[in-house]
């Protein structure tokens, strides 16, 4: 540990730290981005947390997904819950504000698919859908020229799709009058 002061001492607190992010977390998440969440107390170091998490996946705790991001492994999810609450309450409450926005972040992108097809006579189908977590709320396919145009509208979507939800229903309400 960095010799800083903190109330993290211990490497196994910065280990479990990490489990109880991960926890909170619906997706997994780049090295950069748990670096970033776990660095809520002033005597973790960027060494203390990179050393843990390669401690972790070796002890089948986190694994490295083929996308080089870290998710949490059903070992890694018990030993989490059951070891979390040794964790002192105000780095607890840190790492929940810490991992707010990226969990919402997370949680919005999960509700958003889109998915392209190339056509046998050319051009692309691309099929774009909203979901409220419960179930599709909205899917449409649009054919788009080229590679390009099809990235663009699932961008374009990912950006926009609640927008595009409500000027849909807002046109098609409003067309009535």
């Amino acid at each position: 540990m960095s010799g800083n002061f903190g109330f993290i001492q211990k490497q196994i607190e910065v280990k479990v730290l990490i489990l109880f992010i991960m926890r909170r977390l619906p997706e997994s998440v780049t090295l950069e981005q748990l670096v970033d969440l776990t660095m809520c107390d002033d005597a973790i170091s960027y060494f203390d947390v990179t050393e843990c998490i390669s401690k972790l996946v070796k002890r089948e705790n986190l694994r490295l997904d083929d996308d080089g991001k870290y998710s949490l492994t059903v070992k890694g999810e018990r030993n989490g819950e059951l070891l979390e609450k040794n964790l002192p309450y105000v780095i607890r409450q840190r790492a929940e504000q810490a991992t707010a926005v990226i969990r919402l972040d997370q949680n919005r992108n999960s509700m958003i698919k889109t998915n392209r097809v190339a056509n046998d006579d050319g051009g692309y189908k691309v099929t774009l859908a909203l979901s409220d977590g419960i179930g599709e709320i909205i899917s449409m396919e649009l054919f788009a020229v080229n590679e390009q145009q099809a990235d663009d509208l699932e961008k374009g979507f990912r950006k926009n799709a609640e927008k595009t939800y409500h000027a849909i229903i807002e046109m098609l309400v409003n067309a009535q009058n």
